[in-house]
């Protein structure tokens, strides 16, 4: 399959079969996410791996988008550890750990996992829930597991913008 089926074939499961992911699956999607690129190479991504019935209950805490998934990755930026671009001060970690969760995301479409994005989370209950520390941002959280057979993509997922509406050549326009 070439990338770009891949990419619009993917969407944003909802709904999950209840069966566990086999260690090998998980691991091959956390290698996706560790040869990320990452502004300088400084990969400042630090993964949370939620996979337990214990963790799980305690995700419920801070949010209503688990979908009942059986994984969830929560990604996060360790402060201090990404670029920083010189002329503004603007700071990579979110952009890096926004990398790395693509990767994850469409590493798991391509052994056959869903994956839902989601960013409707209390970032205070999670950070008790998980006990956190200040020097990580939660960035993104990733739940991931088998499509039910009744899961599909929603309504909107194939629409796009046309190109000439989203990329321009050489200038905006004014």
């Amino acid at each position: 399959m070439s990338f770009n089926d891949l990419a619009a074939k993917r969407y944003s499961v909802r709904k999950f079969a209840q069966k566990e992911v086999e260690q090998e699956k998980l691991e091959y999607v956390l290698k996706a996410g560790q040869l990320s690129p990452t502004a300088v190479n400084y990969q400042p991504q630090r993964i949370l791996v939620i996979n337990d019935r214990e963790g799980r209950a305690k995700l419920k805490e801070c949010t209503d988008y688990h979908f009942n998934a059986p994984v969830s990755l929560l990604v996060c930026s360790k402060n201090g550890e990404a670029w920083t671009r010189p002329f503004d001060g603007k700071n990579s970690g979110e952009i890096d750990c926004s990398i790395v969760t693509t990767q994850m995301m469409l590493a798991a479409a391509d052994i056959g996992l869903g994956t839902t994005w989601i960013m409707y989370y209390d970032p205070a209950k999670l950070r008790a829930a998980f006990n956190i520390p200040a020097s990580l941002e939660p960035v993104a959280l990733l739940v991931m597991g088998y499509p039910a057979d009744d899961a599909a993509p929603g309504p909107k997922h194939a629409i796009r913008k046309p190109l000439e509406e989203t990329v321009f050549y050489n200038a905006f326009p004014e």
